[in-house]
């Protein structure tokens, strides 16, 4: 029933305005998939590789899409998967690109749930999936690669962890996120919006904390549950190699590794801060044990360009005790299975998996059935914006789906 016939691929706009890789499955009971690849720009310097669309279209068609059609089943889904690392040949599918492998992968588990007749996240999580829900992690300002002139720390993050349900925490999000712009506004500072919708007025990392906090405690007061606040540093974007430090260029301040190590610890402990994504290099495993040691205990150290959903890079970062989190976006690593091993592995060990959208995206909502198919802490989508609200929305049916 669920034997692939036609596998369609085509570019579609992403959030930005460029370009991508979209899909579509079908099989021989009248199935039918559809999915989308996101696109990044801060990306990991080890992540698979996102190939121009066409040319990802052009050698997905050539490659991949003859031994698909005819031969595999889209209700199997480590079977899709392996046949494209196989069609690709490459550790990295640098040859059709991850763009269009991650399209192809999601619309053949949407194909293989319509033909079930079951929701995405139970045939991807199985029936016996767990009763929580992911925590919506909302950008409510940003910089760094998402938004010129604004602050060097790339996210700061609204984290309603006392929401009693997902919608609550959706529209908590949204709230701190129109909070920060009538902070901005009264103290007369204008803002644009950056990749992912967050607020990117022309201020400092010191200054946008205090805004952030501020928020935060004003929308906390008038829902009564607790939000807390989270970051992703991106440090891999403000560290110099050559150097060997961390350069700050709003405030001009640079910092050595066990300075940046001591300046996250004391926002943690100023901040309570309950998320930290990539607050180091993403090659100092050692500074990122440091850390880890420090505050892990009171919060998620979090690997995103240090791990980029890769089960190797995990189990290095295992080894040494470097973070207690991983980023899983699936697109960094090209397959569904792929990201279910990295999931997999890092639960077994006592990592904590948090779901992630990407600053280019569609209006594919995969990761909102993914996050809630394996239970995951936290989920990245952002607060707003059409493309982002497509997966908070996405989650907000899921729950009421389940009650």
């Amino acid at each position: 029933m669920t034997l692939v016939t036609e596998v369609r691929l085509r570019e579609v706009l992403d959030s930005r305005g460029n370009s991508t890789v979209e899909a579509d499955v079908l099989t021989e009971s009248g199935g039918f998939g559809r999915a989308a690849a996101p696109s990044g720009a801060s990306t990991g310097e080890y992540e698979a590789i996102e190939r121009p669309p066409g040319e990802a279209i052009a050698e997905a068609r050539e490659r991949a899409v003859p031994r698909l059609v005819g031969e595999a089943y889209a209700g199997n889904q480590r079977e899709v998967d392996a046949i494209l690392r196989a069609a690709d040949g490459t550790d990295d599918f640098s040859e059709i690109g991850a763009n269009s492998a991650v399209a192809i992968s999601m619309a053949a588990a949407k194909a293989g749930a319509d033909v079930l007749g079951a929701p995405l996240f139970q045939h991807l999580g199985g029936t016996f999936r767990g009763n929580s829900f992911p925590i919506p992690l909302g950008n409510v300002v940003g910089g760094g690669e998402h938004a010129a002139d604004a602050t060097d720390i790339q996210e700061f993050l609204a984290a309603p962890v006392g929401a009693p349900s997902v919608a609550d925490a959706v529209f908590a999000n949204a709230a701190v996120h129109a909070t920060v712009a009538d902070l901005l506004e009264e103290r007369g500072e204008p803002a644009g919006k950056g990749d992912e919708g967050a607020w990117a007025p022309s201020i400092d990392d010191g200054e946008a904390f205090e805004i952030v906090d501020e928020a935060a405690s004003i929308v906390e007061d008038e829902v009564g549950f607790e939000i807390g606040f989270g970051l992703d540093v991106a440090a891999a974007e403000l560290y110099d190699a050559d150097a060997e430090r961390y350069a700050y260029e709003s405030t001009g301040v640079d910092r050595d590794t066990d300075e940046q190590i001591d300046y996250v610890a004391e926002l943690v402990d100023e901040y309570d801060l309950v998320y930290v994504e990539d607050p180091l290099d993403e090659n100092d495993y050692d500074a990122f044990a440091d850390l880890t040691d420090r505050v892990g205990d009171r919060t998620l150290i979090c690997g995103d360009d240090l791990f980029v959903t890769n089960t190797e890079r995990l189990r290095d970062g295992i080894d040494r005790g470097a973070a207690n989190a991983i980023l899983i976006k699936p697109n960094q690593i090209g397959t569904l299975s792929d990201a279910f091993d990295a999931i997999e592995l890092a639960r077994e060990n006592g990592y904590a998996a948090v779901v992630s959208h990407r600053s280019g995206e569609t209006e594919d909502a995969t990761i909102a059935h993914l996050a809630v198919a394996t239970d995951a802490p936290f989920i990245k989508t952002g607060a707003v914006g059409g493309e982002r609200t497509a997966k908070l929305n996405e989650l907000i049916r899921i729950e009421d789906d389940a009650i």
